[in-house]
């Protein structure tokens, strides 16, 4: 989903065709790099349920910046991954505000 995102974002604003700038291919790497290492992985499915936020704040910024861009537009330029991650989106909140009343 985020690959997508990047992709979109860098075509409408740096206007390229294809391939991403350095700069968002750059962001994309590292975005990837979280997701590989994140030890929460198996029971989230996105970071924006997470926790913890493990981006530097340098990259947190660009990619807050990716996703108030493409986020709106994805219902148009991949309508079924927009559909499913507001889904899972609101499952997982679902969840965790179970879990947490189960604690108390």
């Amino acid at each position: 989903m985020v690959s997508e995102m990047i992709a979109l974002y860098c075509k409408r604003n740096h206007k390229t065709k294809g391939a991403l700038c350095p700069e968002c291919e750059k962001l994309k790497e590292y975005a990837l790099m979280r997701s590989d290492k994140c030890p929460f992985m198996e029971s989230k499915t996105f970071c924006s349920n997470c926790r913890v936020h493990c981006y530097k704040p340098e990259m947190r910024e660009k990619i807050r910046k990716v996703m108030r861009f493409s986020g709106p537009r994805m219902i148009f330029h991949h309508p079924v991954m927009a559909v499913s991650h507001l889904i899972e989106t609101k499952k997982e909140k679902r969840r965790l505000e179970k879990n947490n009343e189960n604690k108390k």
